[in-house]
């Protein structure tokens, strides 16, 4: 009888055994899996965000939820801005101060704020016309001699601007005479800026709009002259009048989301994350934001949430990046851009099999990073890459696997990313 329970029992502890080992070895060493380490998180800004009469602990923490790091939202009055920065330090996120008087007493109303924990920055002006830009550097120079710890915001003009139809001269004067590059050039050279943001949204009712990609070019071209970074928008909330924006579907916001962090873009933004409504704005049609007009819960918001934890994990490929090159395939490139000729050193093969995508080349640390963006919202693209023997992949969580692990061609679902990873020798 005892030697019958003693054989029963060996087996159970040969497989206590066997999981504390596994359960206790370094994750390297489990199917050569590790996690992407990363000094920071890609901030993560919600534009025209919670009202201030919604202004509660539910709601920021709802806010905090969906993954927003930076709450943004127009106020009326220093008490309401203030309300929000109190809330927002409960949950842990931070803000963009807007409010009348940080125009009129812009010393008086920083010197308020400039010490609480969930100051983020200052916001001054949204796409300002070229006369403007005076102005705006003799406000941001004050806010600044206050205090230049935190950002000053402005976001300026896509490129799009230079065909919009104005009524009036004062309106026209947004771009005047200038391109769209010297706009920016100028904005970058006469207003002090800590980074440069800028809102353009690329698909268009069922189409992608032609200069999006070469709006990144020069948004990218222009900063990395100057050393400054930029941040840049996804578009979170439909509108059918003045413009048919569609509310995005998952591969349509990862289109954008991929776009901008593929050419370097060190902030994200979400243009808005509570829809406005016909009582903010006299123009535009707005309709299924991440909070609708109901001030409920849209497919939006879990499409937002799902974008923004995989933005979050992946910050060890793009937070801190340096853009070393970004490239295209396809039959034809986009206007502005050039296409790959060249492949990375460490890969042997890459080939989208004739659809479109945009191959960003990133420089971060040690390592160097290949993006992969499908650039059709609408259809998968069979990608084929192959390269030598320390060729790693780097999945949505932010696991890096050998790419060996994988076959060589794989599936990248619409406006979504294949990440690999080349490490130092």
């Amino acid at each position: 009888m005892k030697k019958y329970y003693i054989l029963c029992i060996l087996p159970l502890i040969w497989v206590g055994l066997i999981s504390f080992v596994i359960n206790n070895d370094p994750p390297a060493k489990r199917g050569g899996a590790e996690k992407l380490p990363s000094k920071g998180t890609i901030p993560r800004l919600a534009w025209y965000s919670v009202p201030a009469k919604e202004t509660n602990l539910q709601r920021y923490e709802e806010l905090k939820e969906a993954g927003i790091t930076i709450n943004f939202s127009f106020f009326q009055s220093m008490a309401d801005a203030e309300q929000s920065l109190n809330m927002a330090q409960k949950v842990g996120i931070k803000v963009v101060l807007s409010c009348p008087e940080l125009r009129t007493e812009p010393e008086k109303t920083v010197k308020k704020f400039m010490n609480h924990p969930a100051i983020a920055g200052y916001f001054l002006r949204d796409e300002p016309s070229r006369s403007e830009f005076a102005d705006l550097a003799k406000w941001a120079k004050r806010v600044q001699s206050v205090d230049d710890k935190h950002f000053c915001y402005v976001n300026t003009l896509p490129i799009y601007a230079e065909n919009w139809q104005f009524e009036t001269a004062t309106e026209q004067d947004t771009l005047t005479s200038l391109t769209y590059r010297e706009y920016l050039k100028t904005f970058i050279k006469e207003v002090p800026m800590q980074f440069i943001s800028y809102d353009a949204y690329c698909i268009i009712g069922d189409s992608l709009r032609a200069n999006y990609y070469e709006n990144l070019e020069i948004m990218a071209d222009e900063c990395k002259q100057v050393g400054k970074d930029f941040w840049a928008f996804g578009l979170t909330t439909g509108s059918s009048l003045p413009v048919n924006f569609p509310p995005p579907t998952l591969a349509e916001l990862r289109l954008q989301i991929y776009s901008i962090l593929a050419y370097g873009a060190q902030g994200v933004q979400y243009f808005t994350y509570w829809t406005p409504g016909p009582e903010e704005n006299n123009v535009w049609d707005f309709y299924k934001g991440p909070i609708g007009l109901d001030g409920k819960r849209t497919v939006t918001y879990d499409r937002l949430k799902q974008m923004n934890e995989e933005v979050k994990n992946l910050s060890g490929v793009f937070y801190g990046s340096k853009v070393l090159s970004v490239r295209h395939t396809g039959e034809a490139t986009p206007k502005g851009t050039r296409r790959l000729s060249k492949l990375p050193e460490g890969i042997k093969v890459l080939d989208t099999n004739g659809a479109s995508a945009a191959v960003s080349t990133l420089q971060n640390g040690k390592n160097t990073f290949v993006v992969v963006v499908n650039s059709s919202f609408k259809k998968s693209m069979q990608l084929t890459i192959f390269g030598d023997e320390n060729l790693k992949k780097v999945l949505k969580d932010g696991t890096v696997v050998p790419a060996s692990f994988y076959t060589s061609t794989m599936e990248v679902e619409p406006g979504d990313a294949a990440i690999y990873m080349i490490p130092e020798k």
